[in-house]
């Protein structure tokens, strides 16, 4: 790979200091980011709010880290059906396991929530390992394979949520795991209700009544994306 013979741009510079916080690059030093990002092909796009990055059918090569904004993941079946599959935030990466079959097509639309600033990276050039086999190198494959076990994870939770027969229990099974998640009975989840409801397959007006029932039957206390889990006897 030869990472130590390019050139360190200040684009380079400013780029591998927003990418040492991320997932994909926890653990490698500045310095160490700059000089990869040349080989690896790395490039900045910007998307407007509600743009596709990658459409199902596609097949991809690279894959994509959030600098700023947001992107989810959307299936849509053939009757326009959607189905919110997951949300990417700043430091997260998206696309990483197709991009490591890249003989699969997308099962998924990969859509900006709001206006984005993503890295595209080769991920070939991720896996090809340089002649010196540079500690760092080997780290960032580490660290691709954190990201796409964490992936699978996060996809078996969902279908942990699903799973349940009522509206009311897909809730309690989410709310419970985002408040794990948090450490906290507060917390603020990454969708609104029709995006909730096309996570956890349900129609978006029976999701809000629902949620009203549950705030009324002294369950949780909701304000927009902002949720509080009741005590038993419903006090905070």
């Amino acid at each position: 790979m030869q990472e130590s013979q390019k050139t360190t741009a200040p684009r380079h510079e400013q780029l591998a200091r927003e990418l040492m916080g991320t997932a994909l690059f926890r653990g490698i030093a500045r310095e160490e980011t700059a000089a990869m990002l040349g080989c690896l092909d790395v490039r900045e796009r910007t998307f407007e709010p509600r743009e596709i990055i990658f459409r199902m059918g596609d097949k991809i090569r690279a894959l994509g880290i959030v600098l700023d904004g947001g992107v989810r993941m959307e299936h849509v079946d053939a009757w326009g059906n959607v189905s919110v599959l997951g949300y990417v935030g700043p430091g997260d990466a998206f696309g990483e396991n197709y991009a490591c079959a890249p003989d699969v097509a997308l099962l998924v639309n990969v859509m900006t929530v709001e206006r984005t600033r993503v890295a595209l990276l080769d991920v070939t050039r991720v896996l090809t390992l340089c002649s010196s086999v540079c500690p760092y190198h080997t780290k960032l494959v580490e660290n691709l394979l954190a990201l796409s076990a964490r992936k699978n994870i996060e996809l078996s939770r969902r279908a942990f949520h699903t799973s349940p027969k009522t509206i009311r229990a897909k809730l309690l099974s989410y709310l419970s795991g985002e408040a794990t998640r948090a450490g906290s009975r507060r917390f603020t989840i990454p969708y609104n209700r029709e995006q909730l409801a096309g996570y956890l397959s349900v129609n978006r007006s029976a999701l809000s009544n629902e949620l009203s029932q549950m705030e009324r039957d002294g369950l949780i206390h909701v304000r927009r994306n902002e949720f509080e889990l009741c005590a038993p006897g419903g006090q905070r």
